[in-house]
């Protein structure tokens, strides 16, 4: 199997390592994993891409490749330049420093580096460590998901969903705020939403007194259906989540087209 690896972390994250070990144990002995990761930190940037101006990609080692850019655009780069002639089986985008559950995952350039492989016709995985008290000062903070990541990328694609929509299926990951042996199983559930849990933006001086608005998260922790991603992950469970690029809501089609005549 040959496996595309990207994050939004950066290049050097230490997410990206855990990601290339996770890899290196799905691809087997025989498989490749190839790197095109962004050269500078991209988190919060979501599906952008660089459609305004042009990117410089650099070839740090053999098959590992920087480019200035977001996830989305690391994907592009691979499948329609540093990869054209080898296409990806797979792509991993992580393993991101903080969970992507619940709203973040609106947010989450990790979210639009799989998004963009589904839109591309790969299939994709996003994964992600929740940090919480439990974990975020361990010597290996993301232990759960260096333990678990190979065995559940494994079930995902052995799962073998139907995948013949006109949007391509991937999956969200998120791993619980535990040590790997306090992981308590994995749930397949739906995205969730914080109750009250918001970004906003927060004004600061600088040194000079200048004024600067720094954006600002909310509680990683507050209240969140049990039946769902965040819910599980606090839990002590790795949440799945299949996930599609359209954002129509079907619920409301119908009733809307009677109300428009």
């Amino acid at each position: 199997m040959r496996i595309l690896i990207t994050n939004d972390d950066g290049i050097n994250a230490p997410g990206l390592e855990v990601m290339a070990q996770i890899a290196s144990e799905v691809a087997g002995p025989e498989g490749e994993v190839w790197t095109v990761a962004p050269a500078f930190e991209q988190s919060g940037v979501g599906h952008c891409i660089s459609y305004t101006h042009p990117m410089m990609v650099s070839q740090m080692a053999d098959r590992r490749y920087a480019a200035e850019g977001s996830p989305a655009d690391c994907v592009l780069v691979a499948l329609h330049d540093v990869m054209r002639d080898c296409r990806p089986d797979l792509v991993l985008s992580g393993v991101n420093r903080g969970n992507n559950s619940a709203e973040n995952t609106l947010y989450s350039g990790t979210i639009g580096g799989a998004m963009e492989a589904a839109l591309q016709g790969v299939p994709a995985i996003a994964l992600s460590q929740y940090y919480g008290p439990e974990n975020k000062d361990a010597d290996d903070p993301f232990e759960a998901s260096r333990v678990h990541g190979a065995a559940t990328v494994r079930a995902i694609l052995n799962a073998e969903l139907s995948n013949s929509g006109d949007y391509r299926l991937f999956y969200n990951v998120n791993f619980p705020p535990v040590p790997a042996s306090n992981v308590k199983g994995t749930k397949a559930v739906r995205q969730g939403r914080r109750e009250g849990t918001n970004f906003g933006a927060e004004a600061h001086l600088s040194p000079s007194g200048r004024r600067f608005l720094w954006i600002k998260g909310g509680d990683q922790r507050a209240p969140v259906g049990a039946d769902t991603d965040a819910g599980v992950n606090l839990d002590g469970y790795i949440s799945v989540t299949p996930m599609v690029a359209d954002l129509t809501d079907y619920r409301s089609l119908s009733k809307l087209d009677e109300a428009l005549g």
